[in-house]
């Protein structure tokens, strides 16, 4: 699990230490930087990819704190239980490069994987592709987390770590269903094979939903008795692949008492964000941690309520981190689950929320209540 991120110069965080645990709700005004908690995650997507050139797109600028000429450089730290992932980019001409790239043990001392290079080399180091480059003393990064040398007595335990710690960064998904346009990738023609995970933009949904209507029939079901209570009209999915192209499969389903045919463009906005958020909260094995922004756009109340009942129930194997500014969907929550993000005119802050600090309030007051009225802070 991810126990903790330290993140410096980065968009709006100057400098910033937040500890996470099973499940995260994050709320703040707009523009208090929720969003950019999240975009760290994405940026880290784009590390481990190796696609963190396409990232930066020649404007280093729109990803460090006030620019170049305030934040020369950006850091990030991971730290997942005992093992951490950190790296520091740096900006050069029109782009980044890592200024050091490090692993090692969260109470201990790191290893230096790469210097002035222009993707990331935990991967390749995972892969047996490259060698480690040496130990690093911790003090050169003015670290209190990393005061010695991680002691890796030989390159096969070097890689052996690093597939570890690279398989536990890379289970990181960032997922966004907000478009569900005519273009929306949820309303597509999927690939029938597309089924290993379900995509961050849902562009696999009836090929994962097939996957698991065919192997794993208990938790399509539920998927389907979750769906009927926010759309009583939905009966049923109706999905296989096409019959003029085998390799094919679109999202199909049933209405009730009708014989008509309907599929993902006969859905309004809301039913299928829900879906989507069903399908990703209800299968079988999740992601290591899942990242959400605003999942409650355009869902009603009581799909509301039904998504906090779906991430409390998902937080029990797997790790959420999610931003919202719906009073509805915070009501659900305790207060020790909440992280209050605010913008103080220079940059963001974030706050983890303390019960016994508003234990007086909640005698007489809801959570979502508090915030309403500014007692948790998150306002404009």
């Amino acid at each position: 699990m991810l126990k903790r991120i330290s993140v410096q110069g980065f968009k709006s965080i100057e400098q910033q230490t937040i500890e996470l645990g099973a499940l995260n709700v994050v709320i703040g005004a707009n523009g208090s930087g929720k969003s950019n908690l999240i975009g760290v995650f994405r940026l880290l997507e784009r590390v481990l990819s190796r696609n963190l050139q396409l990232y930066v797109a020649s404007d280093p600028d729109r990803v460090l704190f006030h620019g170049r000429k305030k934040t020369p450089a950006l850091s990030l730290d991971f730290v997942f239980d005992d093992d951490l992932y950190g790296f520091k980019l740096k900006a050069a001409q029109d782009t980044l490069v890592f200024q050091i790239e490090l692993m090692g043990g969260a109470g201990g001392s790191c290893k230096q994987i790469g210097l002035g290079h222009g993707e990331s080399h935990l991967q390749g180091i995972a892969e047996g592709q490259l060698r480690q480059i040496g130990t690093i003393s911790t003090e050169i990064l003015d670290s209190p987390d990393f005061p010695g040398d991680y002691p890796f007595r030989n390159p096969d335990e070097t890689r052996k770590f690093a597939q570890q710690l690279f398989s536990q960064a890379a289970r990181l998904m960032v997922y966004h269903f907000h478009d569900t346009s005519d273009t929306s990738p949820a309303k597509q023609t999927a690939d029938v094979d597309d089924n290993r995970f379900f995509r961050s933009d849902a562009a696999n949904l009836p090929a994962y939903l097939y996957w698991l209507q065919e192997k794993h029939p208990v938790e399509f079901r539920r998927i389907e008795e979750a769906i009927r209570l926010v759309a009583p009209f939905f009966e049923c999915f109706v999905l296989a692949p096409s019959k003029l192209n085998e390799k094919k499969i679109k999202l199909e389903w049933r209405q009730k008492g009708s014989d008509a045919y309907f599929d993902a463009w006969s859905l309004s906005d809301g039913t299928l964000r829900f879906i989507c958020l069903a399908t990703l909260l209800l299968q079988p094995n999740p992601p290591a941690l899942i990242l959400l922004d605003e999942p409650e756009l355009g869902l009603h109340p009581l799909a509301i309520r039904l998504l906090a009942e779906m991430l409390d129930a998902a937080s029990g194997q797997t790790q959420l981190l999610v931003a919202t500014q719906s009073v509805t969907l915070l009501d659900n929550f305790p207060i020790e689950q909440i992280i209050v993000a605010d913008h103080d005119g220079r940059g963001s802050q974030f706050r983890r929320l303390r019960p016994e600090d508003y234990a007086m309030w909640l005698e007489n007051f809801s959570v979502g209540e508090l915030w309403e009225k500014n007692v948790l802070g998150g306002r404009p």
